[in-house]
């Protein structure tokens, strides 16, 4: 048995691929068609694993033999044990990531399924702020905003259709010769729920993106 790989997103990517397959194969007639997105599938979830080893691929390509929606739901299983934990994290740590907030208002720690998420986010109503928390190259990083709730949109992380707030945050890059007044503002539109939003991201490039432009460390 190979050690844990799987981050949550690409546990997402393959769990997408795994149900594409199962609608296929219970919806179209055409065996040709099938047997095309059954030779894709885990072309396509391989897709979020640039360097997987070969025991890894092979762990992957079981994808293709999958058919009935026990099967499927049987593999998802299968891999449970393979799924990696985004870093827990402490009150303590998440106060040192933001500490020009006074009263930093904490998501439930306790409940958190870490091998469930891809980042760590919340929101604080009563301040219309949210919160971000990512592993970025090994270390930890908070970045803080405002939210402005938008009803219906898309997530620009997830880019699946949800109710969405256009998030806000002032980026920390300034140039050399700016002004003491000078600021940029940074925003997206992104899920209110990150829950959903977890459940739903496959590429953690929009977020990295995203990250980068507001601490100022994007190329």
């Amino acid at each position: 048995m190979c050690q844990p790989f799987i981050r949550n997103h690409q546990y997402n990517a393959i769990k997408k691929q795994v149900d594409f397959l199962q609608t296929t194969v219970n919806t179209v007639s055409d065996p040709k068609v099938v047997e095309s997105v059954r030779y894709n599938a885990p072309i396509k979830a391989l897709e979020a694993f640039p360097h997987a080893s070969e025991q890894e691929r092979q762990l992957l390509e079981k994808i293709s033999a999958l058919s009935s929606a026990a099967e499927c739901q049987s593999y998802l299983q299968f891999l449970e044990p393979y799924r990696l934990s985004f870093p827990e994290v402490s009150a303590k740590q998440l106060a040192k990531l933001y500490p020009k907030v006074k009263k930093l208002k904490l998501p439930d720690l306790e409940t958190t399924d870490y091998r469930r998420i891809t980042y760590l986010g919340w929101l604080d109503i009563a301040m219309t702020k949210m919160y971000l928390v990512y592993s970025l190259d090994g270390k930890m990083v908070g970045i803080d905003g405002r939210f402005t709730p938008a009803n219906k949109g898309v997530c620009f992380l997830c880019n699946r259709h949800s109710e969405v707030a256009l998030f806000t945050a002032v980026s920390k890059d300034r140039p050399a010769n700016a002004s003491p007044d000078y600021y940029k503002a940074i925003g997206n539109y992104v899920c209110m729920d990150s829950a959903v939003c977890n459940q739903n991201i496959t590429d953690v490039a929009p977020l990295e993106k995203f990250i980068g432009e507001v601490m100022g460390t994007s190329k």
